[in-house]
């Protein structure tokens, strides 16, 4: 079974795509971007602030699909420069302080003006609380 996630705690998407698709046991959560939903505005302050924003409006969308950071398995972590890996992987840290997912980092070129874009795949066993 397929079902899209939809959540008013993370932006919605610009284009056709769900912001997470569970199938199965695994939650796919799109790529996000830094905006704050609460402004509706980019928060371009810093690597250090978009990766918070990014890692935020994941946390939203995992929890609107009954998942949280700890059962993400896989992220994939797109740098518009990949000098700022350093200050991404401070916040980074942040989040999967403990037993951190996969990771693959590369440098790309995320839409407008953002330095910072994640996505992620997290598993959460179907009937879990």
């Amino acid at each position: 079974m397929r079902t899209s996630v939809r959540t008013e705690k993370a932006p919605t998407p610009s284009g056709p795509y769900s912001q997470a698709v569970v199938a199965g046991d695994f939650v796919y959560v799109a790529g996000q971007g830094p905006m704050d939903v609460n402004t509706g505005r980019m928060v371009l302050d810093s690597v250090q602030a978009e990766t918070r924003q990014v890692l935020t409006n994941i946390r939203n969308i995992l929890e609107a699909a009954g998942a949280t950071m700890a059962d993400v398995v896989k992220c994939n972590v797109y740098l518009a420069n990949r000098r700022d890996f350093g200050a991404m992987n401070e916040v980074y840290k942040e989040f999967f302080a403990h037993e951190p997912p996969a990771r693959t980092t590369v440098e790309a070129h995320p839409p407008s003006d953002i330095r910072v874009e994640i996505d992620c795949i997290a598993y959460r066993p179907q009937g879990q609380p």
